[in-house]
């Protein structure tokens, strides 16, 4: 299961993302937000955020206009490890070296063709399960 939420500046981008993921196979859980209507970010983040720590999601995905208010408020959250991508390389670094468990993005920096690339490298993408990767992982966690 795949957790996703956003905010209104990132509601088209998440509507589109979440049709492709699923034509992919992919099971979603949407969190919100549903609606154009001005929201607070940290709420999305954090349900999404949960939804992981709970065990209900494998991984999740936030969106707002940068990434980087979702990414702040979701690292909030202990055990998550969230990262805000851009490009396909940071995405698939960021699953196999600090074993990210939420993909944020910004939907007024990216277009949805590179969103959705990204979006995919990172699902895609496993930890390496390398020690050295293990040890810095927790030191972050501590």
């Amino acid at each position: 299961m795949i957790a996703i939420g956003c905010d209104h500046g990132g509601l088209d981008l998440k509507k589109q993302l979440v049709e492709h993921l699923e034509k992919k196979g992919y099971e979603i859980k949407d969190f919100g937000t549903y609606t154009s209507d001005s929201c607070d970010y940290p709420v999305y983040a954090k349900k999404v955020a949960q939804s992981i720590i709970d065990g209900e999601s494998e991984l999740g995905i936030l969106i707002c206009g940068t990434g980087i208010g979702m990414s702040m408020a979701a690292n909030k959250v202990s055990g998550i490890r969230a990262a805000v991508c851009s490009d396909c390389f940071s995405a698939e670094k960021t699953r196999e070296h600090n074993n990210a468990n939420i993909l944020c993005m910004g939907a007024r920096v990216l277009g949805n063709e590179l969103a959705f690339r990204i979006a995919d490298t990172f699902l895609e993408t496993k930890f390496s399960e390398d020690e050295r990767h293990k040890r810095r992982i927790s030191m972050i966690e501590d």
